[in-house]
């Protein structure tokens, strides 16, 4: 099996765009379950605005998809990390 070549701007670009992509994603979610209509819907279409530069890509060549996976547990990650932090601010617990 002959592994591709991998143009790291690229692997860059498709780990950035599904890192932003879960992000948006979380963001999605927990405005839904704050009832926050407006901004559910605005990070709803920027979810599927960042998504499409890595299907794009990933589907070009497989490799990316390893860029895809890693930067979307990354975002998801982050940004729940964040949330807690936000939350446990909020509330006066440091």
């Amino acid at each position: 099996m002959i592994l591709p070549t991998v143009d790291p701007l690229l692997a860059l670009g498709v780990f950035t765009s599904t890192a932003a992509t879960d992000t948006v994603y979380v963001l999605f979610n927990a405005s839904i379950m704050a009832r926050r209509r407006f901004w559910a819907a605005n990070w709803s279409g920027l979810w599927y605005m960042l998504s499409a530069f890595a299907v794009i890509t990933y589907t070009q060549d497989w490799i990316y998809v390893a860029f895809a996976a890693v930067g979307s547990w990354s975002g998801a990650f982050a940004t729940v990390t964040w949330l807690a932090w936000r939350e446990r601010g909020t509330a006066g617990v440091t």
